[in-house]
């Protein structure tokens, strides 16, 4: 399918997946929504690298938390463009708490964590389901992960969290057909800032890249830019595709 011209959202696309995401489907002609919260140096990196492709681009610093926010962040996309073609809920947030540690999470955390990782993906699906549902592929792409599968993780909130967004990505997939297509993405270990900072030192980050690349049955630590590569999938390529929650992980999940 050409997505040329469509335009799609991207949350928390400032670095890591997001911006991946955002620039292969720059590439191939869509229109982006670059959202960030904090990191505005890099999402205005991001959006450079998105317009050397050709494209409009759209920078909107919003809490995807705020449900406020996300609204206006869909309303400033639609100001800009008349249209959304698609979704990618791409923002997410964690706390390294080992999962035998049980007052390593209070509730505000589990709170916060929940409210990133899970609200925020219905707040802007609800925001922008008409829209989505105006054009002609209209899809959404949930970045979970295999912690939802399998119950691992940095936490057991994060897990939780994931595991909540894996059943509200088929509830939806089921409530908003056959107008939107609604998938999830679960990755396992991405070779990302994400990692670098939550594990605390470039010693342990490169000895989890190690552990992933002697002990996963590809034998390999996956990039953005392999995962974002089954994010523009779902976009444009799976046109007979709902409801699907595909582990990209190089096999982790089965060890």
């Amino acid at each position: 399918m050409d997505i040329k011209g469509q335009v799609a959202i991207i949350t928390g696309s400032a670095s890591g997946l997001g911006a991946a995401t955002a620039l292969q489907l720059a590439a191939k002609g869509c229109n982006v929504v670059i959202n960030y919260s904090r990191s505005e140096a890099d999402a205005k990196e991001t959006q450079a690298a998105c317009e050397a492709e050709g494209v409009e681009t759209l920078l909107v610093q919003a809490d995807v938390g705020d449900d406020a926010e996300c609204r206006r962040m869909v309303a400033e996309t639609m100001a800009k463009w008349g249209r959304i073609d698609s979704l990618i809920n791409n923002a997410g947030t964690t706390k390294y708490v080992q999962h035998d540690d049980l007052e390593g999470l209070t509730p505000e955390d589990f709170e916060h964590i929940f409210r990133i990782n899970v609200f925020s993906v219905y707040q802007m699906i609800r925001a922008a389901t008409p829209h989505l549902k105006a054009g002609s592929n209209g899809a959404v792409v949930n970045i979970s992960s295999i912690a939802g599968i399998t119950g691992g993780g940095s936490s057991v909130a994060y897990a939780a969290s994931k595991g909540a967004l894996n059943v509200m990505t088929q509830s939806l997939a089921r409530a908003l057909a056959p107008e939107i297509r609604v998938n999830a993405v679960c990755p396992g270990f991405i070779g990302t800032r994400w990692w670098r900072d939550g594990l605390g030192s470039e010693e342990k980050y490169q000895a989890r890249v190690r552990s992933v690349e002697q002990n996963s049955p590809l034998r390999h630590a996956n990039t953005p830019e392999e995962i974002a590569e089954t994010v523009v999938w779902f976009v444009e390529g799976a046109r007979w595709v709902t409801g699907e929650t595909l582990l990209v992980d190089s096999g982790n999940h089965l060890l």
